[in-house]
């Protein structure tokens, strides 16, 4: 098994990706919109890559938020909030929050479990800041520490309740970002101290199984190298200051704040401390270049993914997804 997840191009794997998967034996998948075009054919496709590889526990992810990041679009599948939905049902009545965060998140957990997909980049733990660049913005759950980890945590329980594996992103925080990472380096200069109230919601739920790394320089730390590439930052901060143990991959190798050919990239985040390269846009000839730069995934990293995904599917017996959302909406009723 190589440490990368890679995206697919279409609706169905192609005869090419099919020979190339089975061979390179990747730790895992992830979907996009071109992926998702109905519920018979994304459930065909999840199945098959399970077949492929013979792994009913295979890491089959999306990011499927809610408000502007979603995969999974109507009519096909139901429309869910943005995640400052719950922060402002927080101002009013925190513990209706919770709850309300922990209904939509077993939601979302009903929708993905049906279509085959294991695992879902939510929830955000960045805590927003005044001014930064709107990329987080209604995305996130809240400005002040200790809500976005309360927050955060009725999301990973609500996924995990409903048999998926959630991710918490983007460690160690893209709530003060000025640029948009998609687009350009963001370096925040904020000294420690001020950082420490970026690190609190992770520090708090640092027994995640799963998380995402910031393509962020903070000076503080490393004044040199986005998070993602820093081994200072993946060691003595989000392993050893944070107290993270799970599966940590980048975010996605594509984005522009990163300089360099895909392949190596890959090998870089990987030889900085991150689990797995995350690779996205199911180009063929990056996808071989990842396969041939990486070494097989390391016994700890391998545990890691094998720990992260023993929660997978263990949904028990989850309300209809009617319900699930019915309780939510009543909630979300006092702000509406």
């Amino acid at each position: 098994m190589i440490p990368a997840i890679f995206g697919i191009a279409g609706e169905a794997l192609g005869a090419d990706e099919r020979a190339f998967f089975k061979d390179a034996e990747p730790a895992g998948y992830i979907l996009f919109k071109r992926n998702c075009a109905s519920r018979d054919q994304l459930r065909a496709l999840t199945d098959d890559l399970r077949a492929l590889h013979g792994r009913d526990d295979l890491a089959i992810m999306i990011d499927q938020e809610g408000g502007r990041v979603a995969r999974m679009l109507p009519p096909e599948w139901p429309a869910f909030p943005a995640m400052q939905a719950f922060d402002r049902l927080y101002d009013v009545a925190p513990s209706s929050a919770i709850m309300a965060a922990r209904w939509n998140a077993r939601a979302i957990a009903a929708t993905l479990r049906e279509a085959g997909i294991t695992v879902d980049a939510l929830p955000l733990l960045d805590v927003r800041q005044e001014g930064a660049s709107d990329i987080m913005g209604d995305r996130t759950l809240g400005a002040e520490p200790m809500r976005v980890a309360a927050l955060g945590r009725a999301v990973l329980e609500g996924l995990g309740q409903g048999g998926v594996i959630g991710i918490v992103k983007h460690i160690p925080g893209h709530g003060r970002a000025l640029v948009d990472s998609h687009h350009d380096l963001p370096t925040v200069t904020a000294d420690d101290a001020a950082l420490e109230a970026d690190l609190e919601p992770f520090i708090r739920l640092s027994s995640a199984p799963m998380a995402m790394t910031a393509h962020i320089v903070y000076t503080a730390w490393d004044a040199e190298r986005p998070a993602s590439l820093s081994p200072i930052v993946i060691e003595n901060i989000i392993r050893r200051r944070i107290g993270f143990d799970g599966l940590l991959m980048s975010d996605d190798l594509d984005m522009k704040a990163l300089n360099g050919d895909i392949p190596s990239l890959a090998a870089g985040v990987v030889a900085a401390g991150c689990d797995i390269a995350l690779n996205c846009w199911a180009r063929m000839e990056d996808m071989v270049g990842i396969a041939n730069a990486l070494p097989n995934i390391s016994d700890a990293s391998r545990a890691r993914l094998d720990r992260a995904m023993a929660g997978a599917g263990a949904s028990g017996d989850e309300p209809p997804l009617e319900e699930l959302i019915a309780e939510r909406d009543a909630l979300l009723a006092v702000v509406a």
